[in-house]
């Protein structure tokens, strides 16, 4: 029978460590602090920052709301993120995206600083993830896939993963996450050749193709641990994944659902980042 890898408890254990964190912090004199920055009024955005900011000061951290109008200068936003950049008081940013199509967003971005890069966006963020050093944060979604393989003690050394998918978001830095814990990669894409064989070899599959239900049975194969990170809707509006959850139950040795899988942890972690950055600020 497959077992189902839960967010659920994933995220309470995460956060539990992360409120004694911040307690800590807190004792020291540090109130871990993030700030986010969004620019107009897209419902997804709104309601990203609803559940961040309600996440936040559930474990302890402060959040702060910085919004510029939907027609705002570029130039606007980048004096907001070089004042939290300089605000000591700021341990965390975290930009909305997409950011409006006039917007220069990969020279925004990069505006941030890595240390308080907690999405894990800048180009310094990844230079970290890929060279194995702290400079700054893993993306937010690759580190819960992470969480999760720890949370259920799944090891990855030795193993075989396979990554679908090479986006900056999932994709590629989950695969050097995976690599920096022994496991041996094989990072796919659409173009990869025999793609099911290669997915059907995997201890360790990943499914970040971003293709509603792409991957049926015929990708999979017995013993295998599946995190399917697709977020879809299907015709009938329910909240689906990248994998057919149908074809891969009682197949595959152990699943993250969708929804309650991935997407259940990503937020924890971003909380959890905010009270790392504040914690190394101290150090500093």
């Amino acid at each position: 029978m497959t077992q189902l890898l839960k967010g659920a408890p994933v995220a309470a254990a995460l956060r539990e460590k992360t409120e004694k964190q911040v307690q800590d912090l807190k004792e020291a004199g540090v109130i871990p602090t993030l700030a986010i920055l969004r620019v107009g009024e897209r419902p997804d955005d709104i309601s990203y920052e609803n559940g961040a900011c309600r996440r936040a000061e559930a474990a302890g951290v402060a959040a702060l709301t910085f919004t510029l109008s939907q027609n705002a200068p570029q130039q606007e936003l980048a004096d907001t993120i070089m004042m939290v950049n300089e605000d000591p008081r700021i341990h965390g940013v975290l930009l909305l995206r997409p950011l409006p199509k006039y917007m220069d967003e990969e020279r925004l971005v990069n505006l941030l600083s890595p240390r308080k890069d907690v999405d894990g966006i800048t180009d310094g963020s990844l230079t970290g993830v890929f060279t194995g050093k702290r400079t700054g944060f893993a993306p937010c979604t690759a580190q819960a896939c992470m969480e999760i393989l720890d949370y259920y003690g799944i090891s990855c050394g030795g193993k075989k993963a396979v990554v679908t998918g090479r986006s900056l978001v999932v994709g590629r830095p989950l695969a050097m996450l995976l690599l920096h814990r022994n496991a041996t990669v094989t990072l796919c894409h659409s173009r990869t050749q025999d793609l099911a064989g290669q997915m059907r070899e995997g201890d360790i599959v990943i499914a970040a193709a971003g293709q509603r239900q792409m991957f049926g049975r015929e990708y999979l194969n017995e013993g295998q641990t599946v995190l399917d990170v697709g977020i879809h809707f299907d015709d009938e509006g329910r909240m689906c994944g990248d994998v057919v959850m149908e074809e891969a139950m009682d197949r595959v040795a152990a699943l993250t659902p969708v929804p309650g899988g991935v997407g259940a942890v990503t937020t924890a972690v971003l909380i959890s980042h905010v009270a790392e950055a504040a914690r190394r600020s101290l150090d500093r």
